[in-house]
């Protein structure tokens, strides 16, 4: 009988059982079940199983089963982040001057990216561009509860570069949004200026949310820029693998 089961026994055969079947099934079998899916040692071995453990992870990981769901999700919440989709899922656009392109890797006096799996890049023109994404953290699977009690970190990274013959401006804003869209925190950089003759090198940029409090829902995150020699054509900033993750 199950009951009779040693409690690590139990725990091994639990933890081969598919995590949203453990909380939504099995946790109401009865109330030893209960008690050890609510537990921490269930939820730390499926995050050993599954390479989700780490010294780091267990002095910081405060609730498992959180983790655990946290570490599992993540991904980049940014959709078409290189421009392989041409602008589709960027909405708000703005079209300064000739407007966005969408470049090969590493373009006219430019330099490849650091990452062998990105092959092109977002570029600006010679009035200011701007683009927008709003992530719908329910629709990505981010309950309510989750992200009003646990608040996980928001992580947001961009990279951007200039071309060596041209100077340009780049700027990001990413802003947490409530229900009702109100700002419930926001990022913004200062406006950063390439100058001309630069070594066209990549540059991470990267901010993390935490401790932002109740009621975040939606995620905008914004970039854009334009080249400072007004030239026609896209001279200005170039950017690309934009990402937002959630974190445990």
């Amino acid at each position: 009988r199950m009951e009779s089961l040693p409690e690590t026994v139990l725990i091994r055969i639990l933890a081969s059982i598919p995590a949203v079947d453990l909380v939504l099934a099995c946790r109401l079998v009865c109330c030893q079940w209960k008690n050890l899916i609510d537990g921490a040692a269930l939820w730390i071995l499926k995050c050993q199983q599954e390479g989700f453990t780490g010294a780091e992870s267990e002095e910081n990981a405060e609730n498992w089963q959180n983790f655990y769901f946290l570490s599992k999700k993540r991904k980049n919440l940014i959709k078409n982040p290189c421009g392989d989709e041409d602008l589709q899922h960027w909405g708000e656009v703005e079209n300064g001057g000739d407007g966005w392109k969408i470049e090969e890797l590493p373009g006219d006096f430019g330099k490849e990216f650091p990452s062998e799996e990105v092959h092109k890049y977002f570029v600006t023109s010679y009035e200011w561009c701007r683009k927008a994404q709003v992530i719908d953290l329910r629709a990505e699977g981010y309950w309510e509860e989750l992200m009003d009690t646990t608040q996980p970190k928001i992580v947001v990274k961009d990279w951007y570069a200039g071309r060596r013959d041209a100077g340009c401006l780049y700027e990001l804003c990413v802003k947490l949004l409530s229900e009702n869209e109100d700002v419930l925190a926001e990022h913004k950089s200062e406006t950063i200026a390439i100058p001309q003759d630069n070594d066209a090198n990549w540059t991470e940029i990267s901010h993390t949310f935490s401790n932002y409090g109740p009621g975040v829902r939606f995620v905008r995150f914004e970039h854009g820029g334009q080249d400072t020699l007004f030239w026609k054509g896209w001279y200005g900033v170039r950017v690309t693998n934009s990402s937002v993750t959630v974190e445990p």
